[in-house]
């Protein structure tokens, strides 16, 4: 009885879902930053939070769009960094 080697992907497929992820993680962040900086301008009146503050809240909201990016992709092997099911 001969054993079957392994199936792997090619290097082609491999590097396309690469890319896929991480230009769909890239967005991700990208628009959660701006998201945040404009959500954060909206209370940066009433809460006398400075500038620098608000950039702050911004990098931390895209910061933490990146770790669930990541643990999207830990959770399931796709090309998405979405934690929906079939995304």
């Amino acid at each position: 009885m001969s054993e079957t080697p392994f199936p792997l992907p090619s290097t082609e497929t491999v590097l396309k879902s690469a890319g896929t992820y991480a230009r769909d993680l890239g967005e991700r962040v990208v628009s959660t930053g701006l998201e945040a900086f404009v959500g954060a301008l909206v209370v940066t009146a009433p809460f006398d939070l400075s500038m620098w503050q608000n950039a702050a809240t911004a990098g931390a909201a895209a910061g933490f769009a990146v770790l669930k990016g990541v643990a999207a992709r830990l959770r399931d092997v796709r090309n998405s960094a979405s934690l929906a099911r079939g995304v």
